[in-house]
């Protein structure tokens, strides 16, 4: 089975020119077939700030009114995207930049209303892998915006982590998928306050064990839960590393057992 590396990198990263240039230049080295997904939220609370739009931000999620609706589809699926698709050819690599919308390739619902309305922010229902393996397998790498449908005529924000775990599972049946997620730190730390503490693997009984112990906890606790979903469903291993270690092995593997 060939193999695929998916990577999601923030919108931090992708929105700066210089950091952005050197996450395609090291994108660029990771072997054999791979996707690219990203975020993009910095841009999109700075545009949204011009027009007068004010952001609102639940526990770290974008709360999606029309109006932001129509930012974060123009930011997410054009500037950012485009910027990227256009670094992407500038050094040999031919991409093609994609919300879910575009060849019907994810499909999601609105978010129902619990104790917060969310707004336009799709979960995703439907992967179409077939589509996409078939663009891969012509050599082209696929730039998936953080933006799905919902088959109605309406786009969803959606979250890229999700868009990039998501699409790794769909791929799953088509390639050995490597799931690579890029944030500050060099991997999953043994103590926070030393960088260089990376744990090199966690399979699920690690995973309780440093839970229990209070080593891995807060946000990194749903970020590991998401990546031993992915690997159930069939990704091969998960990493999570900083952006300029995804060409190497460095970072922390998370895998099955």
């Amino acid at each position: 089975m060939n193999k695929l590396t998916l990577v999601k990198v923030g919108g931090k990263i992708v929105e700066e020119p210089e950091t952005l240039k050197q996450l395609l230049a090291d994108f660029s080295k990771i072997e054999g077939f791979k996707v690219l997904v990203h975020g993009g939220g910095r841009s999109a609370t700075a545009i949204a700030a011009k027009l007068g739009i004010e952001s609102k931000m639940v526990n770290g999620r974008r709360i999606t009114d029309e109006e932001t609706l129509k930012v974060v589809t123009m930011v997410y699926g054009g500037l950012v995207n485009k910027q990227i698709v256009a670094g992407l050819q500038a050094i040999g690599i031919n991409a093609l930049g994609l919300t879910g919308a575009d060849l019907n390739y994810m499909r999601s619902e609105k978010r129902p209303v619990k104790e917060v309305d969310y707004g336009y922010v799709g979960d995703v229902k439907e992967v179409n892998s077939d589509i996409l393996s078939d663009l891969i397998l012509k050599n082209v790498v696929p730039v998936l915006a953080p933006l799905t449908h919902d088959n109605a005529g309406n786009m969803l924000n959606t979250n890229a982590d999700t868009i990039a775990s998501e699409a790794a599972k769909a791929l799953a049946k088509h390639f050995e998928v490597t799931l690579m997620y890029c944030f500050e730190k060099k991997g999953v730390l043994m103590n926070e306050n030393d960088d260089e503490s990376v744990i090199n693997e966690i399979t699920p009984a690690l995973f309780e064990k440093y839970v229990a112990e209070g080593i891995i906890q807060g946000g990194m606790i749903p970020k590991l839960e998401n990546a031993f979903e992915a690997i159930n469903a069939g990704v091969k291993q998960v990493i999570i590393t900083r952006a300029d270690n995804i060409h190497t092995n460095l970072g922390t593997r998370i895998i099955k057992s």
